[in-house]
């Protein structure tokens, strides 16, 4: 199995924070289990060039499959991810706000979807990244196909950076606890506009985001070291203490840290010894 992360290209680092690779390949008769999928703090595109993934929203009761690229912005419910059997997606994980300025689609029309990415780029341009990523497997060959598609693409944008992106790329790498105030301060708009704008933007509120980011980084943590007690977990994470940590884990995922993580014990990519940290 491979569930691996490249860095872009110089050229198209503003755009792009990474790409992410996941490439399994299950015997035929195996039983595959679903992997729960919490909220992250990011925008994507993905290509499945081989096995597709069906996914079922929790709450919402939507369901989605058989698309061989697709287009999601900010999820604020879990999905349980059932993926194929000869799998590969290739993920451009886009900057906060790049999807936004590539597309001119509002991130909040995009909130809580997974768009068939035909219906926003050129159907003849998707099938031909699909099919070049189905005929490799070598990971440099893959990103400068995906590049050549992204050039393209970024050749013909029309909106400009906002401040709004930069303090969201601040705040993705960022442990502790950040203001509304200290936003809208750095945004240089007043409480209002910075609703709106980040509305637009990044397709939930500043208060959201920054909640969704810190909750992110507790999952990681956890996920990386297993043998963390949970309370370090949330003093690191800039939490108040566990039940703070709780009070988040049931918002985004309606279980307990414990429960949501024992779930996760069971996705497919632990059946080849490897965890969800990125």
């Amino acid at each position: 199995m491979v569930l691996n992360e490249f860095q872009p290209s110089p050229h198209l680092k503003e755009y792009v924070r990474v790409y992410r690779v996941i490439r399994c390949v299950f015997d035929s008769n195996s039983s595959l289990p679903f992997k729960p999928y919490a909220p992250k703090p990011e925008h994507c595109l993905s290509f499945y060039p081989r096995d597709t993934e069906t996914v079922d929203y929790t709450q919402s009761t939507n369901k989605i499959s058989n698309l061989s690229a697709v287009i999601f912005g900010q999820q604020s419910e879990v999905t349980h991810r059932f993926i194929g059997k000869d799998f590969l997606v290739f993920q451009i994980v886009f900057r906060p706000g790049a999807l936004y300025r590539l597309t001119g689609i509002p991130s909040f029309e995009l909130t809580n979807s997974f768009l068939d990415a035909e219906m926003i780029f050129s159907k003849n341009l998707i099938q031909e990244v699909n099919e070049k990523l189905f005929y490799t497997e070598d990971f440099p060959k893959m990103i400068a196909i995906v590049e050549d598609f992204l050039k393209g693409q970024f050749s013909k944008i029309k909106i400009e950076k906002h401040k709004i992106d930069s303090i969201c790329d601040i705040l993705l790498s960022n442990k502790e606890n950040i203001s509304l105030d200290w936003f809208a301060k750095e945004s240089c708009l007043s409480m209002r506009q910075l609703e709106r704008k980040f509305q637009e933007r990044m397709g939930v509120s500043p208060k959201y985001y920054n909640k969704v980011v810190r909750f992110e980084n507790a999952f990681r943590m956890k996920n990386a070291n297993p043998n963390l007690d949970w309370l370090s977990i949330a003093i690191q994470c800039g939490y108040y203490d566990y039940q703070h940590l709780v009070k988040d884990y049931k918002s985004f995922t309606q279980q307990t840290p414990i429960e949501f993580h024992l779930l996760d014990l069971n996705s497919p990519e632990r059946k080849f010894g490897e965890a969800d940290t990125y």
